[in-house]
C-alpha cells in the first residue's frame, strides 16, 4: 500500500511530468518556426519522453493501491529568446525536477516505503542524463554560436534522435 502522503506527492509528480512534455513541445513548436527541424526533433522526442514519466508514475500508483487525480496543466512559455535560451531553460527546467524527484524519495525513506525507493532510483539515473545531454547541447551551442553551418550540421545530429 502506497502511504498516503506519497501518494499525494506522485500525483502532483504526474502532473510536473506532464508539462515537461507540454514545455518541450511548445519548444519544438518554437524550433520549427526557426526552421531548425532536427532540433525540433529532438524537443519532441523529449516531450514524447516526459509523457512515458507521467505514465510510469500513474501505472505505479494504481499498482500500489493508490488513486491518480488529474490537475489542470499550466501553460507553458511560447516565445524563446534562441535555440540556446530553449537550451538553458530546458536544463533550469530538469534540475527542477531532479528536486522534485529527490524530494519524492525523500519521502520514501522517511516512510520506510521501499518499493517506491526502487521505483524512484530510476528516476534518480533518468535525471542524471537528462541534465548531462541538455549541458551537452548548451556546451556545443556555445562553441559552435547560434548562425551559419554548424548550426545546420548540429541541427541534423539532433534530428538523429529516436522516436519523436
Amino acid at each position: 500500500m502506497l502511504l498516503e502522503k506519497l501518494s499525494q506527492a506522485m500525483n502532483v509528480q504526474v502532473n510536473h511530468e506532464l508539462y515537461s512534455g507540454y514545455l518541450y513541445l511548445s519548444m519544438a513548436a518554437y524550433l520549427n518556426g526557426e526552421s531548425l527541424p532536427g532540433f525540433a526533433h529532438w524537443m519532441r522526442a523529449q516531450a514524447a519522453e516526459e509523457q512515458e514519466h507521467a505514465l510510469k508514475f500513474y501505472r505505479y500508483i494504481y499498482e500500489r493501491g493508490g488513486t491518480v487525480t488529474l490537475a489542470p496543466i499550466a501553460g507553458p512559455p511560447t516565445e524563446f529568446a534562441s535555440p540556446l535560451a530553449v537550451f538553458e531553460q530546458t536544463l533550469a527546467h530538469e534540475r527542477k525536477v531532479t528536486g522534485l524527484i529527490n524530494d519524492l524519495y525523500a519521502l520514501a525513506v522517511e516512510g520506510k516505503d521501499y518499493a517506491s525507493q526502487v521505483f524512484l532510483q530510476w528516476f534518480i539515473s533518468e535525471q542524471v542524463e537528462e541534465e548531462a545531454n541538455a549541458t551537452q547541447i548548451i556546451d556545443t551551442l556555445k562553441r559552435v554560436g547560434e548562425k551559419g553551418q554548424a548550426l545546420v550540421m548540429l541541427d541534423r545530429e539532433l534530428g538523429r534522435r529516436g522516436a519523436g
